[in-house]
C-alpha cells in the first residue's frame, strides 16, 4: 500500500485580490513548502484560496496539491497539469501516489507532473455527508410518480446533511471555482502558461479553464470529453444509452470472433436479453451468493466493463455463469460506501435539469430504450435525478463554449464510450474552433491509456506542440487472450457511475 501524504497546509503567498478580466493574480514562487509524499519521490503541498472567489479577500480554504519532477531534468519543458476525472477523483491519488498512469513515457521525462484535489475532495475539504443516509440512496430508475416524489424528498434531505457536514465549501465545489483554484496553483508554481491533460470530468476543468485564461495556455489535450452545454436530461440520457448499446454490440461481435471468449459459438446478444429480461421480472439470481440480480445492477456491471475490453473475457464469463445457473464466479465486493458525496455536490453545482413530473422523466427512459434495444437505459441516468431537488443553488449551469486567443487544443474521442459518448466529443469539438480531433475507432473511456497509437500522437503534441494531422485515426486493438490473473469476473457493480478518466 501507498504512503498517505504529508499534506502542510501552507498559504501560497498568493495575491488574492480582486479578478481583473477574469485573470487571478500573480503570485510569489517561492510561497509553497512541499513535503515528501508516497513512494515515487513524491512532494505535497497546498495553496489557499478563497472559498468564494466572488469575494476573494473572505474566508479561505486549502487545495492539496502534488508533484512529480521530471525524470529527466536536463529536458524538462515545464509543468504538466494532469486534472483528477470524476468528478471527485483525487489526482494526488491518481498521479503522484497511485498507479503509475503516465510513468515510464515521455512525459515523464519531460514535464513535472503536477495533479491535485479539487475543492470538496478528499484533502481539499473533502464533503462529507451522514453514511447512514448515504446508504438510503434510491438504486432504480423511478417507476412511478410517488418514488419520483420520494427521490426528490430524499435529494434535498441528503443535500442539507452534506451541507452541515462539510461546511462552506459546500456551496462552493462547481468547476467555475475548481477552473480559478487551478489558475492559482499556476501562479502559486511560478509557470506563466501551463500545458494541461485531461480525461473524462478533467476535460470540462480544461474546456472551462480556456474559457476564463485563454492567454495562459501552452498547450491542452482533452481526452473523452463531457459536453457541458446539453441542457436535456432526455438527450443527455438517451447519448449515453447510446453508447452502451454500440459497445454492448462490438463486444457481442468481437466474442462471436474471439475462441478464448468464453460465450463464443453462443449468440451474445440473445444471451443478454434473456437475462435482462429475467432481471426485470425479479427472477435472476446471482451463481456467487443466490442473491436475486437486479436489472439496473447488471447494467451497472455491463457498463464497467465497457470502460475498456480488458473487462471483456471476465464480463463473458459473468453472462455464462448467470445463464448457466452455475458453477459460481466470485464477483469482486463492491467497495463500502464512505460517508464521502464529492460526486454528487459537484455535479449539482454544475448541471440544472428542469423536468416537470415524473411522465417527463419516464419519456427519458423510453427514448433511450429507442436507441438501445438490447441495453435499454444507462446507469448515468443517475446524473440526472441526482439533482432533482438538490438544495444547492446551480452556480455553473451549462452552456455552450466561448473560447477564443487559445493555441490549437487536442481532442480525443473514441468510437463508442460509456462514460463520455462520441457525441458529446463531437459536439465539444465543434464549440472549439481553434480545436483538432483525434479519432480512436476502439471502444473504452480515457483513449491516452487504450491506445499506443493514441499515446504517442498526445506525447508528441504536448512536447512539440505538433498536433495530428486531422481525421487522423488510431485503429482499435482487441485482446485476443485473457490476462494470466483472470480468475472469473473483473467488473463490480456500482450503484452510481463516476465520470472517471
Amino acid at each position: 500500500m501507498r504512503k498517505r501524504p504529508l499534506l502542510v497546509a501552507v498559504s501560497a503567498a498568493l495575491v488574492l485580490s480582486s479578478l481583473v478580466g477574469g485573470q487571478s493574480a500573480l503570485a510569489q514562487p517561492d510561497g509553497l513548502a512541499w513535503e515528501p509524499c508516497g513512494d515515487r519521490q513524491g512532494e505535497c503541498t497546498s495553496v489557499e484560496v478563497p472559498i468564494d472567489w466572488n469575494n476573494p479577500d473572505g474566508a479561505k480554504t486549502q487545495i492539496a496539491i502534488g508533484r512529480l519532477r521530471a525524470t529527466e531534468p536536463q529536458n524538462r519543458i515545464g509543468v504538466l497539469f494532469v486534472a483528477p476525472g470524476g468528478p471527485g477523483g483525487s489526482g494526488i491519488d491518481s498521479y503522484i501516489l497511485g498507479a503509475d498512469l503516465l510513468e515510464g513515457g515521455e512525459l515523464r521525462k519531460r514535464f513535472d507532473i503536477v495533479s491535485w484535489d479539487q475543492r470538496g475532495v478528499k484533502r481539499s475539504n473533502e464533503v462529507r455527508c451522514s453514511g447512514d443516509l448515504l446508504a438510503q440512496a434510491p438504486r432504480d430508475f423511478p417507476a412511478n410518480e410517488r418514488e419520483y416524489r420520494e427521490l426528490l424528498a430524499y435529494n434535498a434531505k441528503l443535500g442539507e446533511d452534506c451541507r452541515k457536514n462539510t461546511g462552506p465549501v459546500f456551496d462552493f465545489v462547481d468547476t467555475t471555482s475548481a477552473v480559478r483554484d487551478l489558475d492559482a496553483i499556476r501562479a502559486a508554481l511560478g509557470e506563466e502558461r501551463l500545458s494541461f491533460y485531461g480525461a473524462s470530468y478533467g476535460t470540462q476543468v480544461g474546456q472551462q479553464y480556456a474559457e476564463l485564461f485563454p492567454n495562459r495556455i501552452r498547450a491542452m489535450t482533452i481526452d473523452s470529453n463531457m459536453d457541458h452545454s446539453i441542457k436535456s436530461g432526455a438527450r443527455y440520457i438517451e447519448t449515453a444509452s447510446e453508447d452502451l448499446e454500440g459497445s454492448f454490440n462490438t463486444f457481442a461481435d468481437w466474442c462471436q470472433r474471439t475462441a478464448a471468449c468464453s460465450l463464443n459459438g453462443e449468440d451474445v446478444r440473445a444471451v443478454w436479453d434473456d437475462l435482462h429480461a429475467k432481471a426485470e421480472a425479479g427472477t435472476l439470481r446471482d451463481p456467487s451468493t443466490g442473491a436475486a440480480l437486479r436489472a439496473g445492477s447488471l447494467r451497472s456491471e455491463l457498463m464497467s466493463a465497457m470502460y475498456g475490453p480488458e473487462g471483456w473475457f471476465g464480463l463473458a464469463n459473468r453472462l455464462k455463469a448467470l445463464s448457466k445457473g452455475g458453477p459460481a464466479v466470485t464477483a469482486l465486493p463492491a467497495a463500502a460506501k464512505p460517508a464521502q458525496n464529492s460526486y454528487q455536490a459537484i455535479w449539482c453545482d454544475d448541471w440544472s435539469w428542469k423536468v416537470r413530473d415524473f411522465a417527463e422523466l419516464r419519456s427519458y427512459r423510453a427514448k433511450a430504450e429507442r436507441v438501445a434495444p438490447h441495453t435499454e437505459l444507462s446507469p448515468f441516468w443517475s446524473d440526472v435525478t441526482s439533482c432533482l431537488g438538490w438544495p444547492a443553488q446551480v452556480s455553473n449551469p451549462q452552456h455552450e463554449l466561448s473560447i477564443n486567443g487559445v493555441p490549437t487544443i487536442l481532442i480525443v474521442k473514441g468510437r463508442y464510450d460509456v462514460a463520455t459518448p462520441s457525441a458529446w466529443n463531437l459536439a465539444v469539438a465543434n464549440q472549439i474552433d481553434n480545436s483538432v480531433l483525434l479519432y480512436h475507432d476502439g471502444i473504452g473511456h480515457g483513449q491516452y491509456y487504450r491506445s499506443a497509437c493514441v499515446r504517442e500522437r498526445v506525447d508528441r503534441y504536448l512536447i512539440t506542440l505538433e498536433t495530428p494531422a486531422p481525421n487522423t485515426h488510431c485503429e482499435a486493438v482487441y485482446p485476443t487472450q485473457p490476462p494470466p490473473t483472470l480468475t472469473g469476473i473483473s467488473t463490480v457493480p456500482t450503484t452510481r457511475p463516476v465520470h472517471a478518466g
